[in-house]
């Protein structure tokens, strides 16, 4: 192939004068002066407009006002920035580019106002306070992670759709094909369908909530997270369990946040020569100290002489706590033995150990 090199000087002159024309030059300046103008908008919006906005709401924790506007900083600094971007091209480019340009600008557009709303979801999702205010209603915080999902999945379609649409492409071959997908889908995912519904059950019938300590026949521990398909539970060995919520709904559930006191229940073993007097005197001792103890139901209280042993006399002491979180029962049960170790000293009473005593008869003679 010969190459024509004083046809390639040729256009090389043309293309380096054009580049270097008057016309060109202005264009090309007139560009870099938009962009740089938006990326001066940009800061001053981000350090200044938007601080004096966050101002304004007073800074309240929870303000619906607030939320709005640490969601939407981001995607409106970007979108400033991509305007000014859009009308330097447009300025600079042909004609020819200017739907292409006017696509791509709605797509960014969609695109920052969607990431804007999925960030606001979450954080409305982590404010149960500002989306009761918001809804005006009262909202189960088991609710929330299962609508945070969902909107955030129906705000990520929208724009897909959205975007697509504005682009030329079929959007209703495309839910179509997504509704025999879905079809088709439901049929090969059973179990996936069985353990939502499960989880929607969960949700109506509440036997627990996020926090919640309960036990099955397969784990025992802090309920973490319910979602779409699963609880999770951390251990009291800091294990973290995942449970199809199928399994949960099928299995008996021991709830043990839900219950309104803790029991205290054990054996306390005195030794056997221990009179009668002083044991009746360290019984009412016993149960007045408990009667009066604040952190003790009054409802029920046992402290009987419950049984002589092979090596002790048995007192049964059986009563509940009011207290049901864990470090103030342990306090709790910890105060009332102290005042029971007193009241055994205070009466001259001690406590049986396990023991076997061996009697020898002297031999006949």
């Amino acid at each position: 192939m010969e190459i024509n090199f004083l046809q390639v000087a040729f256009q090389t002159s043309h293309v380096l004068q054009y580049l270097f024309s008057y016309a060109h030059l202005y264009l090309l300046t007139t560009s870099l002066a938009i962009f740089l103008v938006f990326v001066v908008l940009k800061k001053i919006f981000a350090e200044y407009v938007f601080k004096f906005f966050i101002t304004l709401c007073n800074g309240t924790e929870g303000n619906t006002d607030e939320l709005i506007l640490l969601a939407f900083k981001r995607p409106l600094t970007n979108l400033i920035s991509s305007f000014g971007i859009y009308l330097a091209l447009i300025n600079y480019l042909p004609d020819t580019y200017e739907l292409l340009l006017k696509n791509v600008f709605s797509s960014a557009v969609i695109m920052f106002v969607a990431i804007g709303l999925y960030h606001l979801i979450g954080l409305y999702a982590a404010n149960e306070q500002a989306l009761g205010r918001l809804l005006n209603l009262k909202i189960d915080r088991i609710l929330i992670p299962f609508f945070s999902k969902m909107l955030r999945f129906i705000v990520v379609a929208l724009a897909f759709v959205v975007i697509a649409s504005g682009w030329g492409y079929d959007v209703n071959g495309f839910v179509a094909g997504l509704g025999l997908g879905g079809l088709a889908f439901a049929l090969a995912a059973k179990d996936l369908l069985a353990n939502i519904f499960s989880g929607i059950v969960i949700i109506a019938d509440k036997p627990f909530n996020i926090g919640d300590w309960i036990k099955t026949d397969d784990v025992e521990g802090t309920v973490e997270d319910i979602n779409f398909r699963s609880t999770k539970i951390r251990t009291f060995e800091q294990a973290m369990v995942t449970l199809p919520n199928s399994n949960l709904v099928n299995a008996p559930i021991i709830n043990y946040t839900k219950r309104k006191m803790r029991r205290i229940t054990f054996n306390l073993q005195l030794r056997y020569d221990t009179s009668s007097e002083k044991l009746k005197h360290c019984l009412s001792g016993i149960e007045a100290m408990l009667r009066n103890h604040p952190g003790v139901d009054k409802n029920t209280i046992f402290v009987k002489f419950d049984s002589l042993g092979d090596s002790s006399l048995t007192v049964f002491l059986y009563f509940f706590t009011n207290g049901i979180i864990w470090e103030e029962y342990l306090n709790i049960k910890q105060d009332i033995n102290f005042k029971i170790m007193e009241i055994l000293a205070e009466a001259g009473v001690k406590v049986a150990f396990p023991g076997t005593s061996l009697y020898i008869e002297p031999p006949d003679r």
